[in-house]
């Protein structure tokens, strides 16, 4: 399995002296891999470090118990439905902990009333990876892409063509505004689910800031408006294919990360990925 990542500084955080509030992590053994791409919140101060421990919470539990690839869909449901609400607690958890250290001995807080930690807000998107399985959860606006393998052999030279579905997509335009993890009411607001797919080729996660560079309008392919954004073959199929060549070099991702395409949003933008097969 090809794993690979990068996240680059948005343009506008860039005239902002500020750094980049994305963050990534990814762990691999044999043949499974947990991806996790987390979004700070832009306005706090510390949604960095949110980020960071949203993505270091999802990477240690989803690798905890993994459901085999043989076991039902029931089993692999339940499964991510309760990791998902560990992850938030344990985030949660983490954040206290933080703010607590902050705060310092001399600043007691009263244990009665909640900790802000809303200081530390962070979206994030994880994806397990078992092929034929993926499992995904969802907290915010990160959005997520399955690849696929066409076997009629409707690539070039008679290859097996490469697909793009863009299953876990963000938030609709006009949808209530973004949820995070610190969020009241979180863990209702998780989205998780499974996909079996047995020509799965790979798996790929993006922070918002992606969207411009990654989705197409439904125009494109002469589609209604409602039909709603659509995963660009050209990015995801085309960087899976650069991947396979190069076994992994992230550099062109984050080439792609830092073009002039990318900079439309002036968000940072994050892309990690997940390649079950080396062609």
């Amino acid at each position: 399995m090809i794993v690979a990542g990068a996240a680059v500084q948005g343009t506008a955080h860039l005239a902002r002296g500020q750094g980049c509030q994305d963050a990534f992590k990814a762990v691999e053994w044999d043949g499974t891999a947990v991806l996790a791409v987390a979004d700070g919140a832009g306005g706090r101060e510390r949604s960095a470090l949110g980020a960071h421990l949203a993505v270091d919470a999802a990477c240690r539990i989803l690798a905890e118990d993994v459901p085999g690839a043989g076991d039902a869909p029931e089993v692999w449901t339940g499964w991510i439905a309760e990791a998902g609400a560990r992850i938030i607690g344990d985030y949660r958890r983490a954040v206290e902990g933080v703010l607590s250290a902050v705060a310092g001995p001399s600043e007691p807080s009263d244990p009665s009333e909640p900790v802000d930690a809303g200081a530390l807000a962070a979206t994030l998107a994880a994806a397990v990876v078992r092929p034929p399985w993926v499992a995904f959860l969802s907290v915010g606006d990160c959005f997520g892409t399955v690849l696929t393998r066409d076997p009629d052999g409707s690539g070039p030279g008679g290859e097996e063509r490469e697909r793009c579905h863009l299953v876990l997509p963000p938030p609709a335009p006009g949808a209530p505004e973004t949820v995070f993890l610190s969020s009241p009411g979180a863990a209702l607001r998780l989205r998780s689910f499974v996909v079996w797919e047995p020509r799965l080729s790979g798996v790929v996660l993006a922070t918002d800031g992606c969207a411009a560079l990654t989705l197409d309008h439904p125009c494109v392919r002469e589609l209604p408006p409602e039909a709603g954004p659509l995963p660009s073959e050209r990015f995801f199929c085309g960087l899976a294919a650069t991947l396979r060549a190069n076994g992994g070099d992230a550099t062109p991702l984050r080439a792609l990360l830092s073009g002039p395409g990318a900079a439309r949003t002036g968000d940072d933008l994050t892309v990690l990925c997940a390649l079950t097969d080396g062609r």
